[in-house]
């Protein structure tokens, strides 16, 4: 019998009978922090399963079949030139503009098809933080001079955690790079790619466009058409696939028909033709040869890494911190009472608590609002907007699989404190 093995299992029994015997259950913060977790979970899977989730898979599932090896590393590879491959992570981000948890898959995507480590982190990085809609709504809110902060401090966080992820695993970097094997390029114009990606993107974007403060405006303009602006980046994407990638005019029929019947029967519920689009894109590719076979398959590896730690991070996120207005496990007034002030204590804690918290994209300017009016510094603020849609636990969970638990502390300890630093100094000067 193998002794030390069989101790380790004694022990994790012994951890487990006493978490079970003095579990709280029936104390009103535990129970409620249970609720929380759950009406979280509920929320998340209402909000950005239909409309976030199954698109980035799709278009990470994409990513690995429709773009070729040598495309991603010549352009983002650890051989591209620095100021190309970090350009491109950068802009690529902000164009998508989504929350923490959506970039996943797509990070997964570019990384695994071979993109260098730095950029595909400046990629994960800017993806949730350089959001345009967000900075905007920051600047309306918290006033002009925390806009401006916002973005500098993003942008520069972008490139920063990138060369510092790098600088750091520059060796195992080396050795991934040497040992990848570069497949044949594209096999069919870049140009018919870059539409059919521009119309996924399209999908994710305008499906997830969140109504501005106020009305009127560009994005108020947006924010009133874009089931439109979806349907008709969904049209362009159905018509790119028969055309370019052989997909069955009679597929393409029946998926459009389908998802029309859905929009005319619930008119007022589009989400309902939005998940009968996606699970048509999924029967059809399923039941396809060659290249969409693949792609269906891409999507549902990644659909089956990323789902169950996601929802259950997820779950947690609201166990200890609850939704916001609500307290979770952690009471709230705890992190008020911790972030006041503009010390480096209270930058760092900020950083921290936004790290582990989720924030969906756009809820972290009312939450910041509720908290600066409850007597948070200006200082651990910044550090909350430059922590907080970057990071979350359920995205730190899926990120150790993604890149191994060594990369993913490693990061996550970059963002915590180049957040901490610059929220420190900026309230020191303002």
């Amino acid at each position: 019998m193998e002794w030390k093995k069989e101790i380790k299992i004694l022990g994790w029994l012994v951890v487990a009978f006493l978490a079970a015997y003095f579990i709280p259950v029936g104390s009103v913060r535990f129970d409620g922090a249970v609720r929380e977790g759950f009406h979280l979970v509920k929320w998340y899977a209402r909000e950005h399963v239909v409309l976030c989730l199954l698109p980035a898979f799709f278009i990470a599932g994409a990513i690995s079949t429709f773009i070729s090896q040598a495309s991603v590393m010549k352009y983002l590879g650890t051989k591209a030139h620095p100021a190309m491959a970090y350009g491109v992570a950068s802009v690529s981000g902000t164009i998508l503009a989504v929350c923490s948890c959506t970039v996943l898959p797509l990070f997964g995507g570019i990384y695994k098809r071979g993109a260098g480590l730095g950029p595909a982190v400046a990629f994960l990085y800017s993806g949730p933080a350089i959001n345009v809609l967000a900075i905007v709504l920051t600047a309306r809110v918290l006033g002009l001079e925390m806009g401006l902060a916002r973005t500098i401090g993003a942008v520069v966080f972008s490139l920063a955690a990138g060369l510092a992820m790098h600088f750091f695993f520059q060796k195992e970097e080396s050795d991934r790079a040497a040992a990848q094997v570069v497949l044949p390029g594209d096999i069919r114009p870049l140009w018919q790619t870059t539409l059919t990606f521009a119309a996924m993107v399209g999908v994710l974007v305008f499906a997830n466009w969140g109504a501005p403060k106020g009305e009127g405006g560009f994005f108020g303009a947006v924010y009133a058409y874009k089931w439109v602006i979806t349907a008709v980046s969904a049209l362009g994407l159905g018509l790119g696939l028969v055309r370019w990638f052989q997909l069955k005019w009679m597929k393409f029929i029946v998926m459009s028909f389908a998802t029309a019947a859905a929009w005319v029967l619930f008119p007022q519920m589009p989400v309902v033709a939005f998940a009968v689009g996606v699970v048509s894109l999924g029967i059809a590719t399923a039941t396809s040869e060659g290249e969409l076979g693949d792609w269906f398959a891409a999507s549902w590896e990644f659909t089956k890494q990323v789902t169950p730690v996601l929802l259950g991070g997820v779950l947690m996120a609201g166990f200890l911190l609850g939704r916001p207005g609500h307290e979770g496990f952690i009471p709230s007034s705890w992190v008020s009472s911790l972030v006041g002030g503009n010390g480096l204590f209270a930058n760092f804690f900020s950083s921290v608590v936004a790290a582990f918290m989720y924030f969906a994209t756009l809820t972290e300017v009312p939450i910041l609002q509720g908290l600066m009016g409850s007597g948070m510094g200006k200082g651990p603020a910044l550090s909350l907007l430059l922590a907080g849609p970057a990071l979350s636990l359920p995205s730190m969970l899926v990120l150790r699989q993604i890149m191994g638990t060594k990369k993913t502390v490693v990061y996550v300890a970059i963002v915590v404190v180049l957040a901490t630093a610059t929220g420190w100094m900026y309230g020191f000067f303002f």
